[in-house]
Order: C-alpha cells, then structure tokens, then sequence
C-alpha cells in the first residue's frame, strides 16, 4: 500500500452518498437532529490531511472511483479499556452458565483478573496485543479512540497502564484519548477512601507527565461509592481534567445525578438508570454512553435508550472493548445491537459513533463529520448507513481515510484507483 497511504492529496468520486450532518458546525446531534444526515451523491476530496472540500479534484495524486459506494465520518470509540492483557473466556462460560457477576468478581475474577495478567505480562506483549486489536478496530472503521488505564490497582501499575497506552500510539495510526480509571477496583488490602488518598496524591506527577486527558470512576456496590465520585469529580477539576463516570451498570446507585453536578462529560452503562434521570440527562451537558456489547454479554439490563433520545440527550454508543464484559472491537457491531435492542435507526446509531462519541473526548470540532476543514478520518462503505445495523456482522468497509491517509483497503479497492 506504499503508493497508497503515500500520497498527499486524495479524491474519492461519484459516491452514491455523501453523508453528512444537517448543518455544519453543530456539536453534536441531540432532540430532532439525533439521526439526520444529509445523504447525496458527490465526491469528496483531501489534501494536507484536511477535508478540502466537498468536491471532486481531478488533479489528486490518488482518486478513487467510489461509484456504487457511499463515503462517511471515520467512527469513533469512546469508551475501551485498551491496552489490557489476556482474556477471560472462561468466565463468559461462567455467565452463561448463570453465574453472576459478582460472584465472579468475589472469588477472584473480573477485574482483579485482568489486572493479575497484565501485571505478570512483558510490555511488549501487552502491546502487541493491544495494536492487533487497534487493527482490528481500523478495519472495522474506527479511525478515533480512547484507551483507559484500571488494571493496575496500585500506582505504579496504573501509571505503567498509561504509559503503556501513550506506546502504543506509536504503534497505530488512529488518534487516541488517555483517561485514566483511577478508581475501577478497590486494591486489595485498602479502603476505598485511602485508595483515592493515594489517587489525589499522584495524580499531579501523572498529569505533569502528560499521561491522563479525563478521570474516571466506576460507581457501583462493589466498586466506588457517591462520595467517591463527588471527590473524583473535585480532583478533576482542580487538574483541569474531564470527568468520566461509570454509571449504573448493574445496580441502581442514583450516581447520574452526582455526577452531573460535578461537572462529567459522561456517564456510561446506564443500564440500571433510576427513570427520574432520563429527563435530567435530556437536559444536561453531559452524554450518556452507552454499552449495548457489555449489556448483551452480560445479560444485562438494556438501558432506556428510546427514551433517552427523545428526551434529548446527547447519546452515544461505544465497544467497551475489555477482556471481560464486552471484547468486541467492531462498532458496526455494537449498531446492530442498539438498532434492534435500543429501536434506534441506523442514522441514529452512526450519529452515536461520530459527531456525539467525538464530543464526549473534546475532539467534536476536528472529526466525526465530513465538514471542509475537518480532519480527513472518513470511511468508504460498500453499502447505505441502513446497512450497518441490518448487515449484523458484516464488514461494510471497503477504505479508511485517517488523517488525509489512505490507511486500510480492502481487496477489491484495487479496481477503483484511477
């Protein structure tokens, strides 16, 4: 592909639809536009990494005959738990079997598991597994994507997590988003509170460091507590930090609003939300991130996603690419699960995979929409957007633009290079 991913101008023409927002400069799309795109034919064309313009140029170093295809934002995932190690088969067996996940966690598994593996993996490991997946991700069309640390459970392993995370953007051509999850598990041997002591206590060496962009927490009864999150929440803003939450995924700790008053960009999982708090995030700057491969996986509650559109709120969907719950990669999956689980249309869901997931990481005015100016992350689909929740499990990708370059292509991109 050197000539490929070479060439500094670019030109993909003819498309049978361009698919675009229905006005530029929105920040995301919520209430009546939550699912509208412009959808006609035309061509688009790159230089400088940058969209140049919504148009053909026929003196383009590389043009692409994109006939019988249509052309659309690169997809973005904000919520995975990249770089991990191993995997954990065997406990999805134990949940199918019916065992919960509690249960699990109480003898040893869950995330004590993962981070048992990635303490006992080499890096080099860790991060040849972790660009595999980022492959895996690229040829599914995601150009964009965040990566956690809360598999360390100490310090230094956390910090080794998120230093793991900023090698591998070395080793893939997405861009990605560093949060740290700070407080996903309790370490054993510590309390709650002293473990967010130690927190507050190296986080200033973290950001001097350049290795956290948002905090995290996991609410839950056999996680972290409400008080937990309003600290999470302080520590954040005294660092200038964004603040991540994870939010009612098994039980319902009414955690939304506390979260909301302190100021987090999302809360994700949702799928025990109190119905009071559909209304509260329709109204609130804060998006709910929502995990339907986690849900499906674990069988768990589905979140009120109809009803969390139509009251307005900024929706968004993502893998939660981890080793436990949910380790999918593939986004145009995680569409064919919310269409029919969430009765959300197709335009919907890819509304949740661009324009809304790349608000939730601060990064809404440079990507998730084809807009002249824009950084050129954009895909070649071999089908209509109501293809990707209806084709369940088909790779519609036939190309992947990521910052102006020609990145993936499938086999029979060959033939439409001109």
């Amino acid at each position: 592909m050197s000539r490929l991913d070479q060439a500094a101008t670019l030109s993909l023409e003819g498309a049978e639809g361009v698919v675009r927002p229905p006005e530029d400069g929105l920040d995301a799309l919520r209430g009546a536009a939550f699912g509208r795109f412009r959808d006609e034919p035309g061509s688009v064309a790159v230089a400088g990494g940058a969209i140049a313009a919504l148009d053909a140029d026929a003196g383009a170093e590389l043009r692409v005959d994109a006939r019988g295809c249509w052309i659309a934002p690169g997809l973005v995932d904000c919520h995975t738990h990249l770089p991990f190690a191993g995997w954990r088969a065997g406990e999805y067996a134990d949940k199918v079997a019916g065992v919960p996940y509690a249960e699990i966690a109480a003898r040893g598994g869950g995330i004590a598991a993962s981070a048992r593996a990635l303490a006992e993996a080499g890096d080099e490991a860790v991060l040849r597994q972790a660009a595999g997946l980022a492959a895996e991700m690229l040829a599914w069309g995601t150009t964009t994507f965040e990566r956690k640390s809360g598999y360390g459970l100490s310090i230094e392993g956390e910090r080794r997590q998120l230093e793991l995370g900023r090698a591998l953007d070395a080793r893939v051509v997405q861009t990605t988003a560093s949060t740290g999850l700070l407080a996903h598990a309790v370490p054993p041997g510590t309390t709650a509170d002293a473990w967010l002591d130690e927190v507050q206590a190296a986080l200033p060496g973290l950001v001097a460091d350049g290795l956290v962009q948002a905090l995290d927490i996991f609410v839950e009864e056999i996680a972290f507590g409400l008080e937990h999150l309003d600290r999470m929440g302080e520590l954040a803003a005294r660092h200038g930090l964004a603040l991540r939450c994870h939010a009612e995924q098994f039980t319902t700790m009414r955690s939304v609003p506390v979260a909301i008053a302190a100021g987090a960009r999302s809360v994700d999982h949702l799928a025990a939300l109190h119905p009071d708090d559909v209304a509260l995030l329709g109204g609130a700057e804060c998006a709910a991130v929502l995990l339907p491969g986690a849900e499906f996986l674990g069988e768990e509650q589905v979140a009120p996603a109809r009803g969390l559109a139509d009251a307005g709120a900024l929706c968004v969907l993502a893998t939660d690419l981890n080793p436990g719950t949910s380790p999918i990669a593939a986004l145009p999956v995680i569409a064919g699960l919310a269409a029919r689980r969430y009765r959300w249309s197709a335009a919907e869901t890819l509304a949740a995979m661009t324009l809304n997931a790349a608000w939730v990481l601060g990064v809404h005015g440079d990507r998730g929409s084809l807009e002249a100016g824009k950084r050129a992350d954009l895909l070649l689909l071999d089908a209509p957007v109501e293809h990707l929740p209806y084709r369940f499990g088909h790779d519609p990708v036939v190309a992947v633009v990521c910052g102006g370059r020609l990145v993936h292509a499938r086999s029979d991109l060959a033939e439409r290079l001109r």
